[in-house]
């Protein structure tokens, strides 16, 4: 294990990036039991509020992101500083992405439906992470042979190609496709050839005189969301927390 460590996470300069992605998941699923301990009424924690005024944690988390993010830039990757860097701008990103639907709507949003952003995105920057540390790079560069590296041309057309899959995969709808798509080319293309999301970009410039297709993006948006909702609901309640019920009408 500490060869493999050495060989693969050392060597190669990739220990800040494992650092700061443990201190961005550990620090997640720390804030997240504490704030449903808040809300639970349970443990000694409470909401930090001086003057009537309530702190959201995403406002620490922004400072320590920039701190540890420029300490780690300023040393060495193999250093102790880019290591302890990289520790503190991982628990800035966990704290700021725990709050990612706050910032998206201007509005205290943390236990609605519209909060279960923060969870999505928590989970796919973390996805991407692991993906970095994997050995992918942004828009499949990795993937090109030496003589291709060689060749400028060839670079430039495979990133900018990749790089149009995954603007097509955005204006379609399909977030995850293109964040993932940005390091693994096919993911990319494919959210860039089927049919948009209805209310995307894509559907609402090239669906609106198309009721066929239209009517095909909606029934495929609902078939998918009726197989895969519930699961991914279930999944990001179990992380993050149940949303709050909105009140019935009788109430």
């Amino acid at each position: 294990m500490g060869h493999w460590l050495y060989r693969n996470i050392v060597e190669p300069g990739k220990l800040p990036m494992l650092l700061a992605l443990a201190s961005f998941v550990i620090t997640f699923l720390v804030t997240r039991t504490v704030t449903r301990m808040i809300r639970a009424g349970r443990g000694p924690f409470g909401n930090i509020a001086p003057g009537g005024l309530h702190i959201h944690h995403v406002v620490p988390g922004v400072v320590l992101a920039v701190v540890g993010g420029f300490t780690s830039l300023g040393g060495d990757r193999r250093s102790v500083t880019a290591c302890v860097g990289a520790v503190v701008f991982g628990m800035g990103v966990g704290l700021v992405l725990d709050e990612f639907a706050l910032i998206l709507h201007l509005d205290d949003v943390y236990w609605t439906e519209q909060g279960r952003q923060s969870v999505e995105v928590v989970v796919l920057a973390a996805a991407l992470a692991l993906l970095v540390l994997a050995g992918s790079l942004p828009l499949g560069v990795n993937e090109l042979t030496p003589d291709e590296r060689q060749d400028r041309a060839s670079l430039i057309l495979t990133m900018a190609a990749n790089f149009l899959f995954v603007i097509l995969a955005l204006v379609k709808g399909k977030l995850r496709m293109a964040l993932i798509g940005a390091l693994v080319p096919l993911v990319a293309l494919v959210g860039a050839v089927r049919l948009a999301r209805p209310g995307s970009p894509w559907a609402r410039r090239f669906y609106r005189a198309r009721p066929r297709a239209r009517a095909k993006s909606v029934l495929r948006a609902t078939r998918h969301d009726r197989r895969w909702g519930g699961l991914s609901r279930r999944f990001q309640d179990l992380i993050g927390g149940a949303p709050d019920r909105p009140p019935s009408r009788e109430d």
